[in-house]
């Protein structure tokens, strides 16, 4: 079954590529992957997939399944694209080894006893489409999720950060800076002094937290007081726990601000928090074997391999179900993911190869598990 699996990658190749590149030329970010999530499910119902569009109620998200076997397997695809760098994050790759897995895992889906349950999720950039769907009942009773996900090199274990997503906002008071200066609250000095007490923060926080964000509207006029600023801002942690704990911290430092200007202080959570990663070992070490079997190498020195640290709304799914979250490398040296230059070498020979690797590596890996699990 497992050569079969490989050959039926093979020959969807050029299909496979078509969809990375048509994904890549026509970049959507979070939520609004209208074409993308359409382009990616239409892939799987030329394979005879049953398509649930809009699945629980998510415009962009959708489940295709196949087969009928009592092994319930998932296979992610990612499409959403970052705003202003496309995708330099290789989601068009992302979807393209789903795709690839599930259609060739389709034709053995009666003999190896499988059901095979591939779930489209927008919104991983920030937005949280996993977790969104985890609330609405998606992966319940799942045996296994798998995606895999692309980097400078080849990583076997994600070992994400926890994170939380968060739109920050200082309210002032405009006034003209010349003429009436004493009559504003100036909202671009609040969001001055949260910053520099992060900065001061970072001294006290341990290795394992980051602390990052973007100043989105920093005022309108040189001549004019900010009567508004606002800003994204991310807080990292091992786990959700001292994800919650660092947050307290940073908070104050925003609070900081307002009291330091008389602004009012607004903070919002763009999503859920996404959690760590629990990986599925006797899994992962199938993926790890059928890669290497591909000639994929695994550097566990490079510092290229970082990219395992990425936070990802699959460490929720992972923290429900059996779960594995590998990353197969394009061989872009320097260019590391959300660089422009990532974007650029997420399409041509390295990633196409990649594609097929990863598609493969992933379907001969199910069909380990899936055996293991009826042997039992």
């Amino acid at each position: 079954m497992k050569q079969r699996a490989a050959t039926t990658v093979t020959g969807d190749a050029e299909r496979l590529i078509r969809l990375s590149e048509q994904l890549h030329a026509n970049p959507e970010t979070g939520w609004q992957e209208h074409n993308s999530s359409r382009w990616v499910a239409e892939s799987l119902e030329e394979a005879g997939f049953t398509v649930t569009p809009a699945y629980l109620g998510l415009e962009t998200a959708f489940l295709a399944t196949f087969g009928s076997g009592p092994f319930r397997l998932g296979l992610c695809a990612e499409y959403d694209a970052l705003p202003g760098l496309g995708h330099a994050c290789g989601h068009n790759l992302i979807s393209a080894i789903t795709v690839g897995a599930a259609r060739a895992l389709a034709p053995l889906a009666d003999a190896a006893g499988l059901t095979i349950e591939v779930y489209g999720t927008p919104a991983e950039e920030g937005g949280g489409g996993k977790i969104e769907l985890l609330e609405r009942g998606a992966f319940a009773g799942l045996d296994l999720a798998m995606m895999a996900h692309p980097a400078p090199v080849d990583v076997a274990e994600a070992e994400p950060f926890a994170v939380s997503h968060s739109h920050v906002e200082f309210r002032g008071k405009a006034a003209h800076a010349a003429a009436y200066p004493e009559q504003g609250v100036n909202a671009a000095d609040a969001f001055t002094i949260a910053q520099v007490a992060i900065g001061l923060l970072r001294q006290q926080l341990p290795p394992t937290v980051r602390v990052h964000g973007v100043m989105t509207n920093g005022g309108e006029a040189p001549n004019a007081i900010p009567a508004l600023t606002e800003g994204r801002w991310y807080v990292r942690a091992e786990s959700l726990a001292q994800l919650a704990e660092t947050e307290e911290k940073v908070w104050r430092c925003f609070e900081a601000g307002a009291l330091a200007t008389g602004a009012t202080l607004t903070v919002e959570p763009e999503s859920k928090p996404y959690a760590e990663f629990r990986t599925f070992a006797p899994a992962l070490a199938s993926y790890r074997r059928n890669a290497e079997e591909l000639g994929r190498v695994f550097d566990d020195h490079s510092p290229a391999r970082r990219m395992n640290r990425a936070s990802t709304d699959m460490g929720n799914v992972s923290q429900v179900v059996n779960a594995i979250h590998p990353y197969v490398g394009i061989n872009s040296g320097t260019a590391l993911n959300h660089q422009p230059e990532f974007a650029a070498h997420c399409v041509g020979g390295d990633a196409e190869k990649a594609i097929l690797d990863a598609a493969t590596a992933l379907a001969w890996t199910a069909l380990d598990v899936a055996g293991e699990a009826t042997a039992r």
